[in-house]
């Protein structure tokens, strides 16, 4: 089973863009949860990171073709969202919400098109007070509103949403926001294994379905 993982920083992680191997997987949740399909089949799964810091959904289909529909995968996970708002917080080019979600309705529809036996994971956005959010929380707020247009457009594309901010807001609540993101948007590595281990819950009903 081939999986790509596409979104951005949070995905990325550091990923070693210049060959294979486990640098290629990055630092962050796509490791950890990598780490775990292996452990469970050594040789069932093909983890491709195609994450690029700084991605908003408008980036996302400006390669999707590239860096999605010509690995020809079984499954696909997207996570973005954050920057969207982000972009527009510190230099005016972020997406409102109208538009993220037109281009993300496109960019199902049209690989769906392209891969129509393709399954496909949408990770809810997440966010959390921290040293890069703390001065706009009421506009990272509204990130809110994007997860409830993600959760909509996996209904409409028949995908399987992966539901995180609640999960993540209930660890910063607990062990300190500092612990699970280090500046309010950025996992550390704790945050990554809660991240995967989320993930890891919902890609066991997508095999499942699939192996009837």
């Amino acid at each position: 089973m081939k999986i790509v993982f596409y979104g951005d920083s949070i995905t990325d992680c550091g990923r070693n863009r210049e060959g294979d191997g486990n640098l290629a997987y990055g630092a962050g949740y796509v490791m950890q949860a990598a780490g775990r399909l292996f452990e469970k089949n050594p040789k069932g799964y093909e983890i491709i990171n195609t994450g690029i810091n700084g991605n908003r959904i408008v980036d996302l289909y400006s390669r999707i073709k590239a860096d999605l529909w010509n690995h020809e995968p079984d499954v696909i996970s997207i996570l973005i969202g954050v920057n969207d708002i982000s972009h527009e917080v510190y230099n005016r080019n972020g997406v409102e919400l109208e538009r993220f979600e037109r281009i993300y309705d496109m960019l199902l529809e049209d690989t769906k098109k392209v891969l129509p036996r393709v399954k496909i994971m949408l990770c809810e956005p997440f966010v959390l007070e921290g040293t890069i959010t703390a001065e706009n929380m009421d506009k990272f707020g509204e990130l809110k509103k994007y997860s409830t247009a993600i959760k909509k457009l996996s209904e409409k594309h028949g995908c399987y949403f992966v539901p995180l901010q609640d999960m993540i807001s209930e660890l910063g609540e607990k062990y300190g926001n500092k612990f699970i993101l280090r500046d309010g948007v950025h996992p550390t590595v704790h945050g990554a294994v809660f991240l995967a281990k989320k993930w890891l819950s919902v890609f066991e009903e997508l095999e499942k379905d699939i192996n009837g």
